[in-house]
């Protein structure tokens, strides 16, 4: 595979990059991805400090190829974790949930390369305006937290792709090759994929979790709590809870009061398959089967190259 603006920016094999996601993305999961050719990720996002300074060293220790960490900027030990990442020499960081300019002057400064996530082409514009080195799109397929414009990939991606300058890298519902390959041809650098991941062996997810996400299929997520923070997630027991309390025209704060306090961590990663908050994309519905990161890798960009090849026989 030829190098491109996203391999060269960070020093890797493949355009592929595994997202960074609460509860799952790990050390040992970022660092599996990265020894296979991409980019692993650790998740902040679900991490005390201290344990996000642990798995970052870990992590060096399992690798010696390039990784970085997602860190949501909603979160409450924000400063503590930035921190930690100068203090430990991380070298890549991406940034969601929040306002780039805040951070990636700072970021810069330290030598790390910068790259956020966004929903629509305006918040694009405003993270390459920020100085970030690279920006993520993502579609309202994707799983977890997600944009109000409910824009698809296919559509965000092209849209971006016109206006920007820095390089693009894809997101949501993409899952193999065929998906990397299409997002590509629609004018992205590489592909941001975060579900695949979740059915690894590598990732911290509850097991539970995992089995239902093989077993997930077509219309088994949806995205709701516009009103908070827009969220993809299976259906289950608390999904319903929440579509009920929406047929008396809840208050936002009868809507915090039904979410309480860490519904992700009992769904994800501890296993609660009726009361948790399951997040992950559409894309699950062609997810069938666990296997080792590594694998994944090999057979998204095994498959990436025979549909390069299928269709330069069209």
């Amino acid at each position: 595979m030829q190098k491109n603006r996203i391999t060269s920016l960070f020093n890797i094999k493949y355009p592929l990059i595994q997202a960074g996601m609460i509860w799952a993305s790990g050390w040992k999961l970022a660092s599996a991805v990265s020894n296979s050719g991409g980019l692993g990720i650790i998740g902040s996002g679900s991490m005390y400090p201290e344990i996000f300074r642990e798995h970052v060293q870990k992590c060096k220790k399992a690798t010696d190829k390039p990784f970085g960490v997602n860190v949501p900027m909603l979160y409450p030990d924000l400063d503590k974790i930035m921190d930690i990442i100068i203090e430990e020499g991380v070298e890549i960081v991406f940034t969601s949930a929040g306002n780039p300019k805040t951070w990636t002057p700072i970021l810069k400064e330290n030598g790390i390369k910068v790259v956020h996530v966004v929903s629509s082409v305006k918040f694009a514009l405003k993270a390459e305006a920020a100085g970030v080195d690279a920006v993520v799109a993502e579609g309202f397929e994707a799983g977890g937290h997600n944009g109000r414009e409910e824009t698809t990939t296919f559509t965000l991606i092209p849209m971006v792709k016109e206006k920007l300058s820095v390089p693009l890298i894809a997101a949501g519902g993409i899952a193999n090759g065929n998906g990397m390959l299409a997002a590509m041809v629609l004018g992205a650098d590489a592909v941001q994929i975060g579900s695949r991941f979740v059915a690894s062996n590598e990732a911290s997810s509850h097991q539970a979790f995992k089995d239902l996400v093989v077993n997930s299929q077509e219309g088994d997520t949806q995205l709701t709590l516009k009103e908070l923070a827009p969220v993809r997630m299976i259906k289950n027991k608390f999904f319903e809870d929440v579509v009920e309390l929406y047929k008396k025209n809840p208050s936002k704060e009868e809507l915090i009061e039904l979410l309480g306090r860490a519904r992700a961590k009992k769904g994800m990663f501890e296993g609660d398959l009726e009361e948790g908050e399951l997040e992950i994309g559409q894309i699950s519905g062609l997810i069938n089967e666990i296997k080792p990161a590594a694998e994944i890798v090999n057979e998204i960009i095994s498959d990436f190259e025979a549909a390069k090849k299928r269709v330069a026989e069209l």
